[in-house]
């Protein structure tokens, strides 16, 4: 099922960036082994039964392993002689003190695509420092460009740092998958907390590397596009984008506001940035008038971007939300019907899909063993020793 059903991964990883790189790929079809301490992965990631674990680690197999065990180290090189991919988050080097390293797995398998997420990277004088989320958004530049005028550092909302390493890292290995028809072999994948928080900066970074420029926190305005803000209505508050010319022009005919064409200091959109306080000022004055059901629909009419600002209940309820079926249920066996969160991007003749939710703690251990030809008296043999 899916279209990347044909590969097999196998998931070292834990907490956040790693599992979600090989989200993605279990949700497009792959073949996911979750290879998990014997007591099982709760409390890396959050409570294993909580909302953060469960949409974390849906569409994969769960196979206890003692990693620190020979025997446990031979069933995992078993795999990789099978598999197409493993991905790990380990700090860089407790791979190597495992013995579960790129150079050393490629001799069992050299097609294998070995997938590496880390806090700072795998080389360079942080490679040893422990990775997270936060600590990347201070040192990618994130957080000196998030939040008020003047505030101070703010952190975003999301883990923007560990969830971008994610993609980044599936993206590169769906990358050496394709390389690996050509050439035949497999490669070292790499992604970094900070290296993704630097790419994820986009422009902004830009406005520095290209054109020296430092910046700063410019709240809910956009930091270059101007207008384009929160705007407070008669009832709440909306977004609104109304920067350059023509739609900054359809904006102020669509909100009966002639005089902010007019302006001479509104007239062109550097004038407009340069006069942003003024701006915003004057529109709001003319928004607070009407509720914000009727500005979006106005707004929109007149080809004006806009929109509402939601709580997250009032995202899934939304009818667009709903359209777009990006929050799909899965049945669990302890949790029961759960909701997790899905694909961004639709493919027009193969679709992701949610198969199977996240599984309890070596759910498939004996299941995965029979595939790689262990029979009942070696399995009794390797839960005696603790191995799984």
């Amino acid at each position: 099922m899916g279209p990347l059903a044909r590969f097999k991964v196998i998931d070292l990883t834990r907490v956040r960036a790693g599992p979600t790189a090989v989200r993605h790929l279990a949700d497009w079809g792959a073949d996911v082994i979750k290879i998990e301490a014997p007591g099982g992965d709760g409390g890396l990631g959050g409570e294993r039964h909580g909302p953060d674990f469960q949409n974390l680690h849906r569409n994969k197999r769960s196979l206890t392993l003692n990693l620190k065990a020979p025997e446990g180290i031979e069933i995992l090189r078993r795999l990789v002689a099978r598999a197409d991919v493993v991905v790990e988050n380990y700090r860089p080097d407790v791979k190597f003190r495992l013995g579960v390293d790129y150079e050393t797995l490629r001799k069992i398998n050299k097609r294998l695509v070995y997938a590496s997420i880390s806090g700072f990277g795998q080389d360079g004088p942080y490679r040893d420092r422990p990775g997270f989320d936060q600590i990347a958004q201070g040192m990618g530049g994130l957080m000196s460009i998030t939040g008020l005028p003047g505030q101070g550092p703010v952190r975003v909302g999301i883990p923007v740092a560990e969830l971008s390493a994610g993609i980044f890292a599936a993206m590169g290995i769906l990358i050496a998958l394709l390389e690996r028809e050509q050439s035949g072999e497999g490669q070292w994948v790499q992604s970094s907390l900070l290296g993704a928080q630097i790419a994820m900066l986009d422009f902004q970074a830009a406005r520095w590397t290209i054109g020296h420029e430092v910046p700063g926190q410019a709240g809910n305005n956009h930091p270059t596009s101007i207008p384009t803000g929160v705007f407070a209505t008669a009832d709440g508050h909306i977004n609104i984008a109304a920067s350059g010319d023509d739609i900054y022009r359809r904006f102020c005919k669509a909100v009966e506001a002639p005089q902010l064409i007019e302006d001479p200091d509104f007239a062109t959109g550097a004038l407009r940035s340069k006069n942003r306080d003024r701006l915003n000022e004057a529109i709001e004055a003319v928004i607070r008038t009407r509720s914000s059901a009727e500005w979006i629909e106005r707004l929109n009419a007149a080809g004006v971007p806009c929109g509402p600002i939601y709580k997250m209940n009032e995202v899934f309820a939304d009818p667009q939300v709903k359209h777009l079926g990006i929050a799909r249920e899965v049945q669990h066996k302890v949790l029961g019907p759960v909701e997790v969160i899905g694909q961004a991007v639709e493919l027009s003749r193969t679709p992701w899909s949610v198969r199977s939710a996240t599984p309890e703690p070596g759910e498939h251990t004996d299941e995965i063993l029979r595939e790689l030809g262990y029979g009942a008296a070696e399995l009794d043999a390797l839960r005696g020793g603790k191995v799984v």
